[in-house]
C-alpha cells in the first residue's frame, strides 16, 4: 500500500521534523556544556583570593606616608577566610580595583588595577618605592647546581631556575656577607606546583656546619586552583632544633607577575619584606643567642620536595607539568662582602663592616614606620596561618621573644600554632593535644590541600 498525500500526511511530516530539529538540539546543548566544564579556567578567572570582603570600597591612589597600610586588602574573618578547598568564597563585585603606593603597584584578585594605575607600574609587578639598587645577574651571582636548568634571562639582569625529572636549579651569591639587604623580584610556576619548593635564603652551613646561620623564604607549592604558601625562618648558632617558622598566604597571585620579597639583616634586627610591605620583624635583643652573628651567602633553589612540602607528602611533584620554572629578576645586594675563612675574628669583622653597616641603618627599608608597622601588623592578622610562639605544643617553655604576647591575638591560634578560623582550621581543632605526639615536620600542612 501506496503513501497517501493529504493535509493530515504532511503536518505528521513537520511534526516528526521539529522533533528531530529539537532532539538536536537539546542533545547538541548538552555536548557544548560538558566540553566548556572540561575546559580549565583562565588563570585570570580564578577565585585566588576569598579573602577580599564584598563591600571592599573602591581604593585610591595614595602616597607612602598617608596610606601604606591601603597595599593590604580589607578582610573579615569569616568561615572561607583562608582559601581552603571546602571553603565556600561568597560573591564579590567585579570592579576594576588596585592601589598605587609611591608609584608601586598591587593587584588584589581578582580585581584588575585601571590603566591609569598600570602606566605607573613596571610590566610584570610592582616598581620598587625603597630605593632598592639592583645588579646584573654575573655581577653578583653564580651557578650553584643543575647548570643547565639554571638560564639567564637575555638582559642578564635575571635567571630562570628550572625543575624537572632529572635534576632542579640553584644559584649562589659570588660573596659572603656580614649583614646586609637581600632583594629579588620573583615569579612562581603556574598550574600544578605539588611538592615544589622554591627557596631564597641566606646561609653558611658550608662553612659553619654545627653553628650555622640561616633566614629564609620558602614558597610551598600546591595542586591546582589552590593558592602557592610561604614560610619564614630563622637560625643562628646552630639552632636548627628550634625552628621559628610562620607561614602565610599572600594578597596576590604570585604566578601572574613578579614581585619583590626581601630580607634585611642588621647587627640589631632581621626584617622579612614582600613588595613594599614588613611582615615580620625579630629582633637580636629578643631572641638572645639564637640570633645570626656570622657571614651568609645568599641562595635560591626550586627543588623537589614532595615528602613534606603540599599536605605532608600527601601530594607529590608531577612531572607531567615539568618543567617547573621560577625567574627571578632584577636582583638586589647590599651589605658587607666579607671571607670567614680569612677575617675570623668577630670583633674584626664588625670593625670592618662598621661603614656598611652604617649605610644599611640609613637606608629607606632600614626602618619600620609607624605606617609600615600598621601595614605588618594587618598582614599578620589576615594573611598568618601559623606561628612558632603560639605552638606551646612544640614548646612547652615558650622561646625568648614569644614570652610577650597579645592575648587577643593568642586567643584566636590552637595550641598547635594553627589559626582557628576557616574550614581546615575548624576540623583541625578536633585533635586533642593530648591525643599524642605531633610530627610539626607535617602537621601543619595537613589541613592546606584537604
Amino acid at each position: 500500500m501506496g503513501w497517501e498525500s493529504g493535509p493530515g500526511s504532511v503536518s505528521t511530516l513537520v511534526g516528526f521534523g521539529l522533533s528531530l530539529f529539537f532532539i538536536a538540539y537539546l542533545f547538541t546543548r548538552l555536548i557544548c556544556r560538558r566540553l566548556q566544564a572540561a575546559e580549565p579556567r583562565p588563570a585570570a578567572e580564578l577565585d585566588l583570593d576569598p579573602m577580599i570582603d564584598v563591600e571592599q570600597p573602591q581604593r585610591r591612589r595614595v602616597g607612602l606616608d598617608p596610606a601604606l597600610v591601603a597595599e593590604i586588602p580589607t578582610a573579615k574573618f569569616s568561615g572561607d577566610a583562608f582559601g581552603t578547598e571546602d571553603s565556600q568564597p561568597s560573591k564579590k563585585r567585579k570592579v576594576e580595583v588596585g592601589v598605587s603606593i609611591n608609584g608601586g603597584c598591587y593587584d588584589f584578585p581578582p580585581y584588575k588595577e585601571p590603566a591609569s594605575i598600570k602606566e605607573t607600574c613596571t610590566a610584570e609587578g610592582s616598581s620598587d618605592t625603597l630605593g632598592i639598587t639592583t645588579l646584573p645577574f654575573f655581577d653578583g651571582f653564580r651557578p650553584l647546581f643543575g647548570d643547565a636548568n639554571c638560564a639567564p634571562s637575555m638582559d642578564g639582569r635575571g635567571v630562570s631556575l628550572l625543575l624537572d625529572r632529572f635534576t632542579g636549579a640553584g644559584f649562589i651569591s659570588s660573596d659572603m656577607y656580614q649583614h646586609g639587604f637581600y632583594s629579588a623580584k620573583i615569579k612562581l610556576p603556574s598550574n600544578y606546583t605539588a611538592g615544589v619548593v622554591v627557596a631564597f635564603y641566606t646561609s653558611n652551613g658550608d662553612v659553619f656546619e654545627k653553628t650555622h646561620d640561616e633566614l629564609d623564604i620558602e614558597f610551598l607549592g600546591n595542586i591546582r586552583g589552590r593558592k602557592w604558601r610561604f614560610q619564614t625562618n630563622v637560625y643562628g648558632n646552630g639552632s636548627t632544633q628550634r625552628g621559628r617558622e610562620e607561614r602565610y598566604t599572600l594578597w596576590f597571585d604570585p604566578t601572574k607577575n613578579f614581585h619583590r620579597y626581601s630580607i634585611l639583616w642588621t647587627p640589631d634586627n632581621v626584617i622579612f619584606y614582600v613588595d613594599e610591605v614588613p611582615i615580620r620583624e625579630i629582633k637580636k635583643v629578643a631572641m638572645g643567642g639564637d640570633y645570626p652573628t656570622k657571614p651568609m651567602s645568599l641562595y635560591a633553589t626550586i627543588w623537589d620536595a614532595s615528602d613534606w612540602a603540599t599536605s605532608g607528602g600527601r601530594y607529590k611533584v608531577n612531572y607531567k607539568y615539568a618543567p617547573f620554572v621560577a625567574r627571578f629578576t632584577d636582583l638586589s645586594l647590599e651589605g658587607c662582602s666579607v671571607e670567614p675563612t680569612v677575617v675570623k675574628s668577630a670583633a674584626a669583622v664588625e670593625d670592618i663592616c662598621f661603614d656598611a653597616v652604617a649605610r644599611l641603618r640609613s637606608r629607606t627599608f632600614s626602618g619600620v614606620t609607624s605606617a609600615r608597622r600598621t601595614a605588618m601588623r594587618r598582614f599578620r592578622q589576615r594573611y598568618m596561618y601559623y606561628y612558632y610562639c603560639y605552638d606551646s605544643v612544640r614548646y612547652p617553655v615558650p622561646l625568648p621573644e614569644c614570652i610577650a604576647f597579645d592575648p587577643i591575638e593568642r586567643a584566636r591560634y590552637h595550641d598547635t600554632g594553627r589559626l582557628k578560623f576557616g574550614g581546615s582550621h575548624k576540623r583541625q581543632s578536633r585533635h586533642s593535644v593530648d591525643s599524642g605526639p605531633v610530627d610539626y615536620e607535617n602537621s601543619y600542612d595537613q589541613a592546606d590541600a584537604r
